[in-house]
């Protein structure tokens, strides 16, 4: 009656969603410019300070001789035994 069809109601739904992934795609890529933008101004105004990812700062580790576990190298703190050089 319209000149609807099963046919051209998959491919105009596939195009709907081809249109609405296309643009979450781009707008995902926007953001991750802005992101690695402001990372690179933040990196640069400290100079000589290692780059840095979105989750944090390396640190350093050390390994306990007592339980053979890592902990940090700027705070190092007993992992609780009686023996433990920390």
């Amino acid at each position: 009656m319209f000149g609807f069809s099963l046919q051209k109601l998959i491919v105009l739904a596939g195009i709907v969603a081809a249109v609405w992934y296309g643009f979450k795609l781009i707008t995902r890529m926007q953001e991750a410019r802005k992101a690695d933008a402001a990372l690179r101004q933040n990196t640069a105004k400290r100079p000589g300070a290692a780059r840095a990812d979105a989750r944090g700062e390396a640190e350093d580790m050390v390994q306990c001789p007592v339980c053979q576990a890592y902990v940090s190298a700027r705070n190092t703190s007993s992992c609780g035994r009686a023996d433990c050089p920390y």
